[in-house]
C-alpha cells in the first residue's frame, strides 16, 4: 500500500501536469485563432 507521502507526491504531480496541459491548450487555441485570422485575411484580399 502507498504511504501518505507517496499519495501526496502523486497528487502534486497530477496537479502540476494538469496545469501544464491547460496552459498548452490555451497557447494552441491562441495560435489556431491567429492562423484562422490570417487565412481569412488572405481569402478576403483581391
Amino acid at each position: 500500500m502507498a504511504s501518505m507521502r507517496d499519495i501526496k507526491r502523486r497528487r502534486e504531480s497530477i496537479t502540476s501536469t494538469s496545469q501544464i496541459t491547460k496552459a498548452m491548450k490555451l497557447v494552441s487555441t491562441v495560435k489556431l485563432q491567429k492562423a484562422k485570422g490570417r487565412a481569412e485575411e488572405s481569402w478576403s484580399r483581391p
